[in-house]
């Protein structure tokens, strides 16, 4: 009866974040009927914003066709990009970078090595707004060597740097004509970078439109425009798609909910959409507070108890339609240095209300729920009030850990109110997602050491000293051996410890016409390369 009215409520959803609503639009920037053969609109929940590359407000699927890092991530591992080779000094400290010779930036700027020491030197001189990247506290100097040769000097070996460099920002370059008064931090003047589109018109929240670059250094994009349309979300979405007023859908930055899957089976079913999923980009998690103490999530038997009553197969088939995995670990296995041995925890509300009995949590007679030295097992879970699934995940795991004494109250809240508490301490658990494929594990790893991401969640257990030392270790060393060792070890600790309670592998979910070709991934969770994809002819 429970799962059935969850699925019930799945269906409703209806593409609710990713697949989002749209009325036919007197304000549509291009023909529907070329749109339909020629170009791409997709729906987006959010406005493009800010496309400064160096702060954090624009859309970061936008920013990847309109400006590009040093070098890429890619499942093959670090190629290059605008970089076309580099070296790294024997003591790990000095990498030198071989520019491209036939780049310039959309406004006709040439891009060269001076070009790449403003930028970067733009990106230090707002350090604070960059300090949850560790690479902005390990530059020492940025050099230009000659006009496609520039210098990164750092203070000590950092073995993410190249990783880091190939983020969608804030290591990644504008125009410097665009700078203000030779900075970025305060705004820019324009949004001109190298990458394979060019921003040719901004209506703001409304939509955006973006112009293929015909003096791309890596050829001209077949698809001579992009739209990115800014909806409401709906079921009218389903309705949109069906016409062509919107032609493509993918999920969003955010990663908060996946395609209804019953619905786009209904799409695919019309013989106008497919749908194309990537591997695993993330896991979805719930995020325990270990260092509240006056919470029982401090607790590491409370913890590995609610580990134990997350019915993971029944989240991935019922809530999310099959389109993510069940998780068992912090990182999927396809994570580099993060394929490591680690006990599994499948749902067993048996075994977790054992737990809970040899850790002293006694069933109060006649309530149903447990306490201990007069303290109830109540906790509160935040979860994103924009997310629909979220909202059921967390319901489905209310339940559950109802039915063995364990009172969890939900709270809504916008996604910046959640990252707020994350930053400062003030939840017991909360739900929360890995930094992605293309960052991980170093990323999220670095985080647990970061009051701005994780501090509060691994600060509370007994090994966090050892655990933050040895963070600290893997991103110095510079033997790989004994680096896989140490993630190992970091990776087995919060593990044991039950502090990030894994829900599913999150994805990038893509529907668009049946007719568009070489449709990709990136390693990123945040980007597409459109310039990519190909109508057939």
């Amino acid at each position: 009866m429970f799962i059935t009215t969850f699925k019930s409520i799945t269906i409703l959803m209806v593409l609710t974040v990713i697949l989002t609503a749209c009325n036919p639009a007197k304000d549509q920037p291009n023909n529907q009927a070329e749109t339909a053969t020629k170009n791409i609109t997709y729906a987006t929940a959010k406005d493009i914003n800010d496309m400064n590359p160096h702060l954090y407000a624009g859309s970061m699927p936008a920013q990847g066709i309109v400006y590009e890092s040093l070098v890429e991530n890619t499942a093959e591992g670090i190629k290059p990009l605008l970089a076309e080779s580099w070296d790294v000094s024997p003591d790990g400290k000095t990498y030198t970078f071989h520019l491209r010779k036939d780049v310039k930036f959309h406004d006709g700027e040439p891009f060269n090595a001076e070009a790449v020491k403003q930028n970067i030197e733009a990106v230090q001189r707002n350090s604070e707004k960059h300090a949850w990247i560790k690479l902005s506290t390990k530059i020492k100097a940025c050099r230009v060597v000659d006009e496609y040769t520039v210098e990164l000097v750092l203070a000590e070996p950092y073995y993410p740097t190249l990783a880091e460099l190939s983020m969608t920002r804030p290591y990644v370059f504008i125009s410097p004509k665009d700078f203000k008064n030779g900075e970025t931090k305060d705004g820019v003047n324009g949004y001109h970078g190298t990458g394979p589109y060019v921003l040719a018109d901004h209506q703001p929240e409304q939509y955006a439109t973006f112009k293929a670059n015909p003096n791309y250094w890596n050829g001209t994009p077949t698809i001579p425009m992009i739209t990115a349309k800014v909806l409401p979300a709906g079921e009218t979405t389903y309705l949109a798609l069906q016409k062509g007023e919107v032609n493509f859908a993918f999920t969003d930055d955010r990663g908060a909910d996946s395609v209804d899957v019953e619905a786009v089976e209904q799409l695919i079913a019309s013989g106008k959409y497919q749908r194309v999923q990537s591997e695993s980009m993330n896991t979805k998690m719930i995020v325990a507070n270990t260092s509240r103490q006056a919470s029982p999530v401090h607790e590491q038997a409370v913890r590995e108890a609610l580990w134990y009553v997350v019915d993971r197969e029944t989240i991935s088939k019922d809530i999310m339609g099959g389109t993510e995995a069940p998780a068992y670990t912090l990182f999927s296995k396809n994570v580099n240095d993060a394929d490591i041995p680690l006990q599994e925890r499948a749902y067993d509300p048996q075994k977790a209300a054992s737990l809970l009995d040899s850790a002293g949590w006694v069933s109060t007679e006649g309530t149903g729920s447990r306490s201990k030295n007069g303290k109830p097992l109540t906790m509160k879970l935040d979860y994103d009030s924009n997310s629909s699934s979220q909202k059921i995940e967390a319901e489905l795991i209310q339940s559950a850990a109802a039915a063995i004494g364990m009172k969890l109250e939900l709270t809504g809240e916008e996604s910046t109110s959640i990252a707020n508490r994350r930053s400062t301490g003030e939840y017991d658990l909360l739900f929360n997602q890995t930094w992605g494929l293309a960052y991980d594990p170093q990323s999220t790893i670095a985080g647990f050491t970061s009051q701005n991401a994780y501090l509060y969640a691994t600060q509370g257990i007994p090994e966090a000293p050892k655990l933050y030392k040895t963070i600290d270790q893997i991103m110095t060393t510079t033997n790989e051996q004994t680096r896989q060792q140490l993630f190992t070890d970091v990776l087995t600790i919060v593990h044991d410890e039950a502090v990030f309670i894994p829900i599913t592998n999150g994805n990038i979910t893509v529907v668009a016409p049946s007719d568009l070709k070489g449709i990709t991934f990136k390693q990123t969770q945040y980007e597409l390369p459109f310039e990519q994809m190909s109508f057939e002819k």
